[in-house]
């Protein structure tokens, strides 16, 4: 039978069936490794489709055969793993994805544009759309800075939702953006992506968590990805709060390429792509910034990006 997987602990995942009139199973694979799945830390993310068959002696479980090949998977290089400039296998956060929403805070924790720049970047890459979800508009202060880079965002061609989960503000909107679509919410702790999904449910079910004061993000409440139903045909994906992100399977090169004003100039300018777009006259990509169609911020980001993947050090 086939079923999607909606979340998954030390190899022991809640499948739901297709079938819709049938209960989740809780699912162990069959087998000591799934065939097809082994490229990352963990096996299945949710949102993977999986052949399983149900257990004959325990009500309620089931074993996994296979997987099914995905459409696209989102992913990140796991930041545990990043020690000394060496990276381990990548950590698989969903599968099957309609929707990135690149989840942030306009209060606290602290609006970090850079984080959503890696985000983006990351979600291209996969070939899967992506969005901006501001969440706490009803504490914004007003700060120039963070309009500034919403704004740009959406110049660019990103969509940007302005939310409050707790007020409801700007709800409806995105409610209709994410019907009938498998999104995963992602960002740091604290952003309010448990809110989020909370407010579309007919009653919460997810555990949020505080911020801590101290030091001005959240405290980790998530602990596993994990994908709920929403009422109108919609499936969102809470994650674990992320303090960093760090680009899985995209070389410096690409990095260009998957940055959306930054593309259509690629290879123009007069070192063609042997530019490094830092100091060498007829850079395109400079040019670009100095006339506004580049934010100065994202051209800050593009340069930090490309030093990461070159093994130069990791951060914001």
């Amino acid at each position: 039978m086939r079923g999607r997987v909606m979340r998954g602990s030390h190899n022991i995942f809640t499948v739901r069936p297709e079938t819709r009139d049938a209960a989740d199973l809780e699912c162990r694979i069959k087998g000591k490794v799934l065939k097809g799945a082994d490229d990352y830390q963990n096996p299945l993310a949710p949102g993977d489709w999986v052949l399983y068959e149900e257990d004959p002696v325990r009500a309620g479980a089931g074993l996994i055969i296979s997987p099914e090949k995905r459409r696209n998977c989102f992913t990140r290089l796991n930041p545990k793993g990043v020690s000394s400039n060496r990276l381990s296998s990548p950590q698989l956060i969903a599968a099957n994805v309609d929707l990135v929403l690149c989840t942030a805070s306009a209060a606290f924790p602290p609006f970090r544009p850079r984080f959503i720049d890696r985000v983006l970047l990351q979600a291209d890459a996969a070939g899967i759309p992506a969005a901006v979800l501001c969440n706490k508009w009803d504490l914004f202060d007003g700060d120039p800075d963070i309009e500034e880079r919403l704004e740009d965002f959406s110049r660019i061609g990103v969509p940007v939702f302005r939310i409050s989960a707790k007020t409801g503000m700007g709800m409806d909107e995105f409610r209709s953006a994410v019907q009938g679509r498998f999104s995963v919410l992602v960002g740091q702790s604290g952003a309010g992506k448990s809110s989020v999904i909370n407010a579309l449910l007919p009653s919460p079910r997810i555990k949020v968590g505080d911020i801590n004061a101290k030091y001005e993000r959240g405290n980790h409440t998530t602990t596993l990805s994990e994908a709920a139903a929403v009422p109108g045909g919609a499936f969102l994906v809470d994650t674990p709060g992320m303090r960093l992100f760090v680009p899985h399977g995209i070389s410096r090169a690409d990095v260009i390429f998957h940055m959306r004003e930054f593309a259509p100039i690629a290879g123009t300018c007069t070192y063609g792509f042997s530019c490094s777009h830092r100091r060498e006259p007829g850079c395109r990509i400079m040019e670009a910034v100095d006339a506004g169609v580049i934010h100065e911020d994202r051209y800050e980001s593009f340069l930090r990006i490309c030093d990461e993947l070159e093994g130069n050090g990791y951060g914001e």
